[in-house]
Parts: structure tokens; C-alpha cells; sequence
């Protein structure tokens, strides 16, 4: 199957402090692809080098086998990538769907001068395309009760749902999603497990997660990779992965015969 994203021996330096050291992987086209790891292993760090947020000390990055490291931020939804954050970065005055349509953005064809003329054919006909997009992504997130609220209003559960809605609206290729999960009771979470795998089955979407509910990455998962210390210290199935002596080390403390920063970067069949 084709490689929708490959990461080659990225490490990234804040100074002296090492945030990634040599970390390869690659991510299959439609694949549901999660990295783990405990608490300062570099999971962000390599979600913001993928989206751009960060650029690369060194290694490469592709997307569709195009070099993609040194493209910008604003370039990179247009390569067919699309992100949400561990920290919520909505729009709070501004009601659920007007948040959802600012993912919208690079697929309008109307600049500001244009887009003020509401009444030219061309201009309405591409509002109410846009509008149809993100009304069918409102349904699908089952927002329909809070289309017109200001997000700064809703719960937490449904901020991160609101988030995941922006993202979905860049049409991505390459969804890069940062602890979706997190903060959720257990009915949230059970909920947007099914819409992360049904945007994974349905849209089409590959999907780079990461999340510390291991519950939810075990159930969801294709396949799995550990950080630790900015090291790749084990990828593959997920049974696999939860089983390997390195990965119990890093979150359990269990004693490891093999030193981690010595032992080479292996993947887990």
C-alpha cells in the first residue's frame, strides 16, 4: 500500500535540550496510525514538525513522496494536511459553524474584495457550496443543536468535537489529531472514537493520533508507535507494541535487560 506521509530521521533541538532524536516512520494511505509514549517523549513536537509548527534540525518529511520540511504552515493545508490541538485553538465569539468554515479558507476561490460582492453568481454559488460542506460535517458530528451557539459557550467535550469539525472542513488527506481525548468523561470519549474511525472509514482520511487512553488506542489502531525521551523505541500492531519490554519500562518501570538509548530502533511485527 502507498505511503501517505514518511518521516526520515527526524531530530529537532530547542538549544541543548534534544526534543527528537532520529525518529523514521511511515503512515500507509487510510491508515489509523497512533503515537504514544509518557509525558515529555516528543509526541507534540513531531505532531507540530508533520503540520509545520516546527521546523526540523535535521531529517526529512514527505507527503505523497513530495518533500514537504521546509513548506510553511499556511502551505501545508493545501498539501492535504489538517490538525487539531492538545490546547483548544477555537474562535470563541464566533458561533460553531462560522468556526467550522474558517477550515474552509484555502478551498475559497473569492478573495476579500470579491467575496464582499455577495450578490455576483459566482460569489453566492461558492458561499452556499462552503455551507453545504460544513452542514454535512455538522451532521455528521451530530452538532446540529449548537450550529448557531458561540463556541466559547459549549462544554469542553463539545469544543474538542467543534475542533475536530474545523479540521475535517480542510478536506485532508492527513488528519493529525493531538490528544482528542483528553480532559472527556467516558461517554465523550466513546463518542469520538467512533467519529475518528468513521472519518478513517468513511472519508477516507489517514489519521495520526495521539492519545493516552491506551483503552482507546489498543481498540482503534492500526498500528503503533512508542516515544520515549524523543527516541522511537518500538511500531507495529498494538497487542504487539503493549507487549514489548521497552514500552512496559517506559510506562510501567519494569526492569529492561536491554538498555533503550543503546538498542536499535527495531519495529514490532
Amino acid at each position: 500500500m502507498a505511503e501517505t506521509l514518511a518521516v526520515r530521521q527526524i531530530s529537532l533541538r530547542f538549544g541543548g535540550v534534544k526534543a527528537l532524536t532520529d525518529v523514521s516512520f511511515a503512515v500507509e494511505k487510510g491508515e489509523l496510525f497512533s503515537i504514544i509514549g509518557p509525558n515529555g517523549a516528543g509526541k507534540t513536537s513531531m505532531i507540530n514538525c508533520i503540520s509545520g509548527r516546527y521546523r526540523p534540525s535535521e531529517g526529512q518529511i514527505l507527503l505523497d513522496g513530495r518533500d514537504i520540511t521546509k513548506a510553511t504552515p499556511n502551505q501545508r493545508p493545501k498539501l492535504g494536511i489538517g490538525r487539531t490541538f492538545q490546547n483548544l485553538a477555537l474562535f470563541h465569539h464566533m458561533s460553531v459553524l462560522d468556526n467550522i468554515l474558517v477550515g474552509r479558507h484555502h478551498l475559497m476561490r473569492n478573495n476579500f474584495v470579491t467575496g464582499s460582492l455577495y450578490w455576483l453568481p459566482g460569489v453566492r454559488s461558492e458561499e452556499l457550496s462552503h455551507r453545504r460542506r460544513v452542514e454535512e460535517i455538522i451532521d455528521f458530528l451530530d452538532l446540529q443543536a449548537y450550529r448557531k451557539a458561540p463556541a466559547g459557550t459549549l462544554s469542553y467535550g463539545l469544543r474538542k468535537r467543534v475542533e475536530l469539525a474545523r479540521a475535517m472542513a480542510l478536506e485532508p488527506r492527513l488528519i493529525l489529531l493531538d490528544e482528542p481525548m483528553a480532559g472527556m468523561n467516558l461517554e465523550e470519549k466513546e463518542d469520538m472514537a467512533r467519529y475518528i474511525v468513521d472519518l478513517n472509514e468513511e472519508f477516507g482520511m489517514t489519521v495520526v493520533m495521539i492519545e493516552h487512553d491506551m483503552g482507546v488506542v489498543m481498540d482503534i489502531s492500526h498500528r503503533v508507535m512508542v516515544l520515549d525521551f524523543g527516541r522511537r523505541i518500538a511500531l507495529g500492531r498494538p497487542e504487539a507494541v503493549l507487549a514489548d519490554p521497552h514500552v512496559r519500562k517506559a510506562y510501567l518501570g519494569e526492569e529492561d535487560e536491554e538498555p533503550v538509548a543503546e538498542a536499535p530502533v527495531r519495529a514490532v511485527s
